[in-house]
């Protein structure tokens, strides 16, 4: 059982929903829509992490490229990298090699929300 759910806010969830699946390979758990057909909630997973997405504003500011605001651990950050690069994910940082022993990059979603990945498992 999980007790940590980051919930993120994107302007077009739909399109949020759509990017995260292609370019980071999250999957689908649930996605709850309003009259229109518009994404109202989504909850998104990889591995045994989950997030929520939902409607909301752009961030105010563009957020600095080391502010991670979710941290993904993946099996291979290298082959992980080239899937969020193909699918057109703006790379913060390149694959590097941490001092405590994980492979990491970072990346940006549509919204210009900072995802870091890595081998890395606390």
């Amino acid at each position: 059982m999980r007790s940590i759910y980051p919930v993120l806010r994107y302007p077009d969830a739909r399109a949020a929903v759509d990017f995260l699946r292609s370019a980071f390979d999250l999957t689908v758990h649930e996605v709850h829509e309003g009259p229109a057909g518009e994404v109202r909630h989504a909850q998104l997973g990889y591995g045994d992490g989950l997030v929520m997405v939902g409607p909301g504003p752009a961030p105010a500011s563009r957020p600095a490229d080391d502010d991670y605001r979710v941290y993904v651990a993946v099996d291979d950050a290298d082959a992980h990298h080239e899937r969020a690069r193909a699918a057109g994910a703006e790379i913060v940082r390149p694959p590097f090699d941490t001092d405590y022993g994980s492979r990491d990059y970072a990346a940006r979603d549509l919204a210009g929300l900072v995802w870091s990945f890595g081998t890395y498992r606390p």
